[in-house]
Formats: structure tokens, C-alpha cells, sequence
């Protein structure tokens, strides 16, 4: 297992609270920025006065406990494949911390195996851990460009999908939003995204945080909560909000 990376808080005081945050299988789902929403994680928490333990976990690692926050990234259906059977060893762990109230974000190809199942375009079925009541089949086309929706916790939230996944929710699962421009998770519900518990599944890669801090400090907040604490934000860096606000324009104005 890779050692923790430690983020130490920047305020002046003393610490507010220490935030375990788990980064799910980097090696093989990490692709297209995702890993840029660990770290918006562990800033954003640094500038509330919270220390941040970073973890990570590959298959053969010793799952860590009393993790607060997960996040996990998307990958090629080989990655998928690669992690699959050690997943299927973790799933009953999951399962048990998004019960009990973990915050979860994964990314398209671990969005998929949060759920029942994917098959591939081979017709291979690989597992999933059924935290997400969804399932996804591998489509003709990729569903490909910038992508905005409509969410009811968040407002306008913006980002990039690219994925040949069509995924179709359940009725355990609620969606992350409704699509207002882009595909989403099949291209014909207008749905994108899965929810449960505290866990958001969601195609939107770019990476997401950047563009959306309210979906980071909702996690956040959520993490904190989880901890034992309670989330309550100062105001943040105001260039840093500035250079979130224009990303979210620019993305949200460039065609497909």
C-alpha cells in the first residue's frame, strides 16, 4: 500500500477536525482528470483548517478503516476488468460504509460497477457492488462532449462524458440531475448520474470538482459530519472561486 499522503491544514488556528480521505484503485481508474477531484477535496478542506490523511487503495492493498470520504475515477473497460474481482471481495465493506453514511464520488467506469452490473460489447458481464440500484450495457456509439445538468441540491452543474455506457436507473436510485445539454446516461432519459445514501455515481469527468465546488463542499460537509464534526465553511480563497466560476461558463458555452 502506498503511504499516506498527509494535507496539512493552512489557517492560523489550530485544526479543526482530520478528514480520511480514500482514493479508490488510482492504478487502473483514474483517467481524464479524475484525479483532480481528490485533490479539490483536500484543498478546499486544507482552507476550512482541516487536516486531510489521503489514502489510496489497489487490489492486494489492506482496505483502510475509519475512512470519512471516498472517491474513485473512471477507466477502460481492461481496467474494469482488472480491479473487477478484487471489488467483488470488497463489496460487502462498501456496501456497509455507504449504509452507514460514508460520502461517496465515482467516476463513469467504477459509476458503472457501483451498480448491479456492465456488460461489455462482447457480452461479458462483469459484476457490480449494488450500492447504486442501476445497470449499464455497452452501446453502439460513444456519448461523447461537454455536458450540463440541472440538479436540485447543487443548481447548475457542468462537465465532460465520454463513455459508450448506457446506463439505467432503478427505482432505489435517484439521478444526480437532468440533462439540459449532452447525453447523460443513456442519451434518451435525460438522466445522468445515480444516487444513494451520500453516494453520487455521475459520467461527468473534466475533472468535476473544479467546476462544481458546491458538489465538493456538499462531500466535504458530509465527510466532517461523518467524522464527528460539523461543516461550517469560512469564506473561501476569492480568485480560486473566481477561476471555478469562468471554468463553469466556458464549459457550459463551448458546442459539443
Amino acid at each position: 500500500m502506498t503511504p499516506p499522503i498527509i494535507y496539512r491544514h493552512t489557517t492560523d488556528s489550530a485544526a479543526r477536525g482530520h478528514i480520511r480521505l480514500l482514493q479508490l484503485y488510482p492504478h487502473d481508474m483514474n483517467i481524464y482528470g479524475d484525479w483532480g477531484n481528490t485533490l479539490v477535496l483536500a484543498r478546499r478542506a486544507q482552507w476550512q483548517g482541516y487536516d486531510v490523511e489521503l489514502l489510496t487503495y489497489d487490489p492486494g492493498d489492506e482496505l483502510p478503516e475509519d475512512v470519512h470520504l471516498v472517491v474513485g475515477g473512471g477507466g477502460q473497460d481492461s481496467g474494469q476488468a482488472r480491479i473487477k474481482d478484487d471489488l467483488a471481495q470488497r463489496a460487502g465493506e462498501l456496501r456497509a460504509w455507504a449504509t452507514d453514511g460514508v460520502p461517496m464520488l465515482v467516476i463513469c467506469g467504477l459509476y458503472q460497477l457501483f451498480g448491479h452490473r456492465f456488460v461489455t460489447s462482447s457480452g461479458t458481464e462483469i459484476p457490480g457492488v449494488s450500492i447504486l440500484d442501476a445497470q449499464t450495457v455497452a452501446g453502439p456509439k460513444r456519448l461523447i462532449g461537454n455536458i450540463t445538468l440541472d440538479t436540485e441540491e447543487f443548481g447548475t452543474v457542468v462537465g465532460y462524458e465520454n463513455h459508450s455506457g448506457l446506463t439505467t436507473l432503478g427505482p432505489a436510485a435517484r439521478p444526480f440531475g437532468t440533462v439540459r445539454s449532452g447525453d447523460g446516461n443513456n442519451g434518451s432519459d435525460g438522466l445522468e448520474g445515480g444516487r444513494i445514501h451520500h453516494v453520487i455515481g455521475t459520467y461527468l469527468h473534466g475533472s468535476l470538482l473544479p467546476k462544481n465546488p458546491a458538489v465538493a463542499d456538499w462531500l466535504l460537509a458530509r465527510a466532517v459530519e461523518h467524522a464527528g464534526g460539523t461543516w461550517e465553511p469560512g469564506p473561501f480563497n476569492d480568485p480560486v472561486e473566481a477561476w471555478a466560476a469562468q471554468a463553469r461558463r466556458v464549459a457550459a458555452s463551448r458546442p459539443r
